[in-house]
C-alpha cells in the first residue's frame, strides 16, 4: 500500500510518501515540503494571516497532486499547533476544504506526544525500557513517558521554537539577541517545564530520546554525525557539550547560525529558543543527554493507520 501523510505544522508543511507492508517499517517514496512558518504568520489576536492561509491552501493543493501522481492509495492530512491554537482556526480550516477537497485533522498535543512516542517505541524496541520522549517543534514541545507502546503520560506544552521566538526573540540582523529577553526567556521555559517534571522524573526513564528539526540540528551542531551518514548511525545531544555552545550562539546573527553544520536557514532564527528549551529540557529531567531519532509524529501517525488497517504485503 502507498500512503501519503501529508504533516502541517507551525514551521513546516510536509507530505512523506511511503509504502507499507505488513510486518515491515514504512519505506520513504517521496517527500515533498515547503517552509510555511504558519507559527510567524499570526495576527496580533492570534489568528493565521490571510497571506498563511493563502499559503497552507496552495501548499495542500499541490500535495494532492503530488499524491496523485506518486499513486497514493489514500493521503491522510493533519495540522498540529498553529492551526490548533490559532483564534481562526475553523475558517482556516473550511478555507482548505472548500478550495482542495482535503479535510485536515487538528490533533490535540496530548496525541502528538503519543504518536511521537509510538513512533520513538516502535524505532528503539522493547530493549528500550521504560523511554522518556521530547520533541520541540515549532508552536510547541511535547514530552511522553512509558514502558509500553502507549505513554503512561503523555504532555504538550506552548514551548515550541518558533512561538518562543516570535514572542520573546526579536534578532538583530547583525548581531545576537538581547540579554534581557533570553534571561526572561529562559525563565519563563523553566517555569513552564517545572510544572510537570515531577510526571516524568518520578517514573525514572531507562533511556531518554529527543525527535524533530530542532534536536537534530542543536544536535549536529554539538558535534553529531551529518544526516549524509544514514539514519542507523547513533546520534546524542549531549547536554554539556549544548551548555558551552549556547553562549556562542547568543553571540551570532540568523545569518551566522544559517552557517552552522545541519541549520536551515529558513529555522536559523529559532535555534537560539529551541537550544533553550532543550538545555532546560536536560536540566530540570537531570538528563546527561538525549538520543536522537530518526522516527517522529509523521511515523506514529503512518505505524497507528497501519495498525488499524491490518496491512499485509
Amino acid at each position: 500500500m502507498r500512503l501519503g501523510v501529508l504533516d502541517i505544522g507551525s514551521n513546516t508543511g510536509h507530505l512523506l510518501v511511503v509504502d507499507a507492508t505488513g510486518g515491515a517499517a514504512p519505506m520513504p517514496a517521496y517527500a515533498y515540503k515547503e517552509p510555511l512558518r504558519l507559527a510567524e504568520h499570526l495576527d496580533d489576536a492570534g489568528a493565521v494571516s490571510d497571506r498563511g492561509i493563502d499559503a497552507l491552501t496552495e501548499f495542500v493543493a499541490a500535495s494532492v497532486e503530488v499524491a496523485e501522481d506518486k499513486g497514493c492509495a489514500e493521503m491522510i492530512g493533519f495540522a498540529t499547533s498553529a492551526v490548533r491554537d490559532a483564534t481562526n482556526s475553523d475558517a482556516v480550516l473550511e478555507h482548505v476544504r472548500t478550495r482542495t477537497g482535503v479535510e485536515l485533522e487538528v490533533l490535540p498535543g496530548d496525541d502528538e506526544a503519543r504518536l511521537t512516542f509510538l513512533a520513538v517505541r516502535r524505532w528503539f524496541g522493547w530493549s528500550s525500557g521504560r523511554l522518556a520522549v521530547f520533541d520541540i517543534g515549532g508552536g510547541s514541545l511535547e514530552l511522553a513517558v512509558g514502558s509500553d507502546e502507549a505513554p503512561e503520560v503523555a504532555r504538550s506544552l506552548p514551548l515550541g521554537a518558533a512561538r518562543l521566538t516570535r514572542e520573546h526573540l526579536a534578532a538583530h540582523p547583525r548581531r545576537g539577541v538581547d540579554d534581557d529577553a533570553v534571561r526572561l526567556l529562559r525563565k519563563k521555559i523553566r517555569a513552564e517545564l517545572a510544572r510537570v517534571a515531577g510526571s516524568v522524573t518520578r517514573y525514572g526513564p531507562d533511556h531518554s530520546v529527543a525527535t524533530s528539526k530542532t534536536f537534530r540540528a542543536l544536535a549536529r551542531i554539538c558535534g553529531a554525525a551529518p544526516s549524509g551518514d544514514g539514519p542507523l548511525v547513533r546520534r546524542v545531544l549531549d547536554a554539556g557539550v549544548l551548555r558551552e555552545t549556547i553562549p556562542k550562539l547568543l553571540e551570532m546573527s540568523p545569518d551566522q547560525v544559517a552557517n552552522l553544520p545541519g541549520v536551515s536557514a529558513s529555522r536559523a532564527h529559532q535555534i537560539v529558543a529551541g537550544a533553550l528549551v532543550a538545555d532546560a529540557v536536560m536540566d530540570l529531567f537531570d538528563l546527561p543527554g538525549l538520543e536522537i531519532c530518526p522516527w517522529a509524529l509523521r511515523e506514529g501517525i503512518i505505524l497507528e493507520r497501519l495498525d488499524r488497517i491490518g496491512v499485509r504485503g
